[in-house]
């Protein structure tokens, strides 16, 4: 069966400020159950600091041939060759901000349309995900909001896997976040 792979190249903030602990909140299809929708947090432990001398740019890609960037999302293809996915940014106002205690706080907010967690989930990334109803994704960003971090907006992933993917097994996307105070550049892959 055909694989799915999703990874982020290169994420550029588009405000003066040059330090920054970001975060990203991943919210994507189940793989085996349409109701169901999933959530995490990339990268599990470790907030990603941005620095003067990376001017606002951090790049998930190194450079050189055949290189792979940050692993997102890997699983089957589904059946009707679509994947919705969802990514909210967010920069910490601590330093040390963890997958376990965001999920926590948007569980206990979700109350009854949240299922707990799982892992080995959606491939490679190996973080814990938290099974929420597919219906009750409207509340993700109003919970998001409680969470005294700055919100840099989301970015829909959404694929359609075309014809395009025929010819080319890579094809790389890019966004603006829904603030428009940063953008990210994407890749979504076939095996």
């Amino acid at each position: 069966m055909t694989k799915i792979k999703l990874e982020f190249e290169k994420l550029s903030i588009h405000r003066p400020k040059e330090r920054w602990k970001l975060y990203f909140v991943i919210v994507a299809e189940h793989p085996t159950d349409a109701e169901k929708m999933v959530v995490t947090t990339l990268p599990e432990s470790e907030i990603m600091r941005l620095k003067p001398s990376q001017g606002n740019v951090l790049h998930f890609e190194p450079k050189g041939e055949a290189a792979d960037g940050m692993f997102i999302i890997e699983r089957d293809m589904p059946a009707d060759r679509r994947m919705s996915v969802r990514v909210y940014l967010r920069h910490s106002r601590k330093s040390v901000r963890t997958t376990g205690e965001i999920l926590g706080e948007i569980e206990k907010e979700m109350g009854s349309d949240a299922f707990g967690t799982v892992t080995n989930l959606l491939g490679v990334t190996g973080s814990p995900w938290l099974v929420v109803s597919k219906y009750a994704m409207g509340a993700i960003g109003k919970v998001l909001r409680r969470i005294k971090d700055r919100d840099f907006g989301f970015v829909s992933m959404d694929e359609e896997f075309g014809d395009e993917f025929e010819n080319q097994t890579e094809l790389d996307r890019e966004n603006t976040f829904s603030t428009g105070e940063a953008s990210i550049v994407w890749s979504w892959s076939t095996e």
